[in-house]
Formats: structure tokens, sequence, C-alpha cells
């Protein structure tokens, strides 16, 4: 991103803190929001914990989330960064979901235990959290100087001024995505009365072929966007109940065949779903294995955008193996890597010069480096109170467990 961009960003992107966007669950895991997608997908072991040799970096992160070879099955930047540290990693999709995956190390972290991990990305509301529990340890900034490309305005957080915690793994983009041999137009809006065909909840070729995302604030945040709401500021009770209000008709009325994590895409590919409220990165995937089968905009109203961020958790034993991987993934030309397979939003300053040498087409794809209309269309979920987040959960999931 130059820097004529990053000036460009909006306000709403600029104080992104208290963004609380929920994330998804695996793609391999089992589907919906029922107990199956509670349980952590890849638990650690005590045994495996402890055979872990205290140089090799444990990184738990999220499932499609990392350059992967299908014929070495390995992962290229995570062999060369081995070939030049001679740092062993452990990678595991291990995160399912923000809030299961916590709710399972909690008790070994207030315990002081291992959990088995040196290097983990929660969603920056999560990764929020584990830093005003105690949980996070702080960076040694010497260790890792490529901090200096974190882009600039993802630097100085609320949730960490200065990022002596983390450091953003990826930005994330909800927005909708669809089968374009069945909706070749495509989609443009949550629901369109005098244009039915282009929206998601309008087009009658879409009743019960539709899956939206178990995590609320995207589901919800696209809905409310639509209804002329601004989900980056203070909004009321009413308008909240609005929206889910209106998501409880659509699942009565048979629009929405599941409410699921990242599963959705096992449902695309199977047909099942034709149309879905979902993630810019895994449809890039889906296409790499599908021939260019899907399509992904944002909505005209708005998506939603916020980042998953490295940590190392107050219990690792290995802070300097962890802080250099760090450090490594935050060189501008491993980066372009990362990103040219994932393609999610790059935060390192720099990969973008990077990937035009790597893959020029990609350097251009703004779901990776948002040019400024993008930006204009992506807006941050605010920050909710205890009260409000135990309100708004509890009322969406009640919600949720009828689709």
């Amino acid at each position: 991103m130059n820097k004529k961009m990053d000036q460009s960003i909006p306000p709403d992107l600029q104080a992104m803190i208290s963004a609380q966007i929920s994330r998804r669950a695996l793609l391999a895991g089992a589907g919906g929001i029922g107990a199956a997608s509670l349980l952590g997908a890849s638990a650690i072991t005590a045994s495996e914990s402890a055979s872990a040799a205290p140089a090799t970096v444990r990184f738990g992160n999220w499932s499609l989330y990392l350059d992967y070879d299908n014929k070495t099955k390995k992962y290229p930047t995570l062999v060369d960064f081995t070939k030049k540290t001679g740092i062993q990693v452990k990678y595991m999709e291990a995160i399912d979901d923000n809030d299961s995956f916590t709710a399972k190390v909690t008790p070994q972290l207030k315990l002081k235990k291992d959990i088995g991990y040196d290097v983990v990305a929660p969603t920056e509301w999560m990764a929020a959290r584990w830093i005003t529990s105690g949980f996070a340890q702080k960076f040694d900034d010497a260790k890792i100087p490529n901090k200096k490309n974190v882009l600039p305005f993802l630097l100085n957080r609320p949730l960490d001024p200065g990022r002596h915690y983390t450091l953003p793994w990826a930005g994330i983009i909800a927005g909708l995505a669809w089968n374009k041999k069945i909706l070749p137009a495509g989609l443009t809006s949550i629901e369109d009365k005098t244009h039915p065909e282009r929206g998601l909840f309008s087009n009658p070729k879409l009743k019960g072929k539709i899956e939206v995302l178990s995590e609320m604030r995207d589901t919800v945040g696209l809905i409310m966007m639509w209804q002329g709401v601004d989900i980056s500021k203070p909004f009321t009770q009413a308008q909240w109940d609005n929206a889910l209000s209106y998501l409880q008709k659509k699942i009565k009325d048979g629009w929405i065949r599941q409410i699921k994590g990242q599963s959705y895409a096992e449902d695309l590919i199977s047909g099942d779903a034709v149309a879905v409220i979902g993630w810019s990165g895994d449809i890039n995937q889906l296409n790499l294995q599908n021939n260019n089968q899907f399509g992904f905009g944002l909505p005209e109203s708005g998506g939603t955008f916020s980042t998953d961020n490295m940590l190392i958790p107050s219990t690792s034993p290995n802070k300097e193996g962890a802080e250099a991987l760090i450090n490594y993934y935050y060189d501008p030309a491993v980066a372009a890597r990362v990103s040219n397979y994932i393609a999610y939003v790059c935060p390192v300053a720099g990969a973008q010069d990077a990937m035009a040498k790597l893959n020029p087409a990609q350097a251009k794809n703004p779901l990776i480096f948002p040019d400024d209309a993008m930006w204009k269309k992506l807006f941050v979920f605010r920050g909710l109170t205890a009260a409000e987040q135990i309100k708004f959960s509890t009322g969406f999931q009640k919600i949720a467990g009828n689709a």
C-alpha cells in the first residue's frame, strides 16, 4: 500500500481497535454452530507438548492461512525459515473459532502451564482480551526489527499502541460470494426489490441455497449496513434487534440453508449452497482449486474488515524462537509469498512492491492490497461492552440454532 492510500483510509478504519469482529471455523472441521464446531480441532496433549524440542516453534493458526505446496506437502516459507535460522516449526491449523480456542486454553494459561503453542493468531478483539488478561508476552523489539514494516494505520491501536504484544497476520474482508455458473451476473446487495436477481435474499434461485457465517459481527453487520446503520459508530439496541429479526425471518421463510463457519466452502463446492456471506480469502482458495468457479464482492452498502494477530502466549517457553518467526514473516518478500497464496489483506509495508515482482496480477488485487475505492466500502464493527457482548451473542446463537 502506498503512502497516498494510507492517508486516504477512512477514520473508522484508523480507529479499528475496538472492532470486535469474530473469525471463522475450520474448512475441514464440522459445520454449523452445534457442539461439534465448539470443540478444538487440534487439542495438544501433554505428551505432544512435552515432546516438542525447546528449539521448535509451535505455531497455532487458522485453516488455509499459510502458503502450502501440494506436491511436497510442506509450507515453503516455513521450509525456508528453518534453512535460514535452523529453527524447526510445528505448524498446526489449530484455531477453529476465537471463543472455543480461547476457552480451551484459558485454564492452562491461568495455571501458568504450557498450552502447546509459542505463537497463536486470534482476531483483534480476542487478542485484546489475551493482552488484558495477561496471557500475552511483551515483545523484545530488538528481536523483531521487521516490526517497522507494519502498515502505519495498523501500528497504533488502543488494543496495543506501538504493537508491543501483537502484529497483524492478515486482514479479513467479509462480503458476498456465489457460484458463477448459476449466478453469472453476481450479487450486489443483501436484498434488492427493484432488481431481485441482484440480492442475496431476493433472488428466487437462492431460496434454501444460502449459507451465512456463524460469526455474528459479519453476518449481522452486513445486514445492519444494508439497513442503513453505520456499524463502526454507536448504534442502538433497536437497530441491532431489527437486523436480528430480519435474519430470523429469512431463516423461518426457508431462505437460509445453514449458519456455518468456514465449512460453508465445502457446501459451495458440493452445490448444496449457491451463495454465502463469506470471506474473500476463502473464495480465492476455492477458485484455485475449482477453476475460478466462484465470485466474491462487497455489497453496495459495504463489507466488514478486521485483522488476525500473531502473539506469544504468556506460557510459551520459546519466546526467542517465536520472535524470530514473527520477524521473518514481516519481511516484505516473505509476506508477499504468503499473501500470494492466502489472498487476504497484507499488513506488511513493502509487500506490494515485492508482489509486483512475484506475481504482478496479485499486486493489483484490491482484496490483498485494497485501493481507495475498496477502503471506502470496508467498515469495522464497533467495540461491544461486556454486557452487549453477552446479550448480542445470546440472541444471535438462539436464532442461529433454528437454521
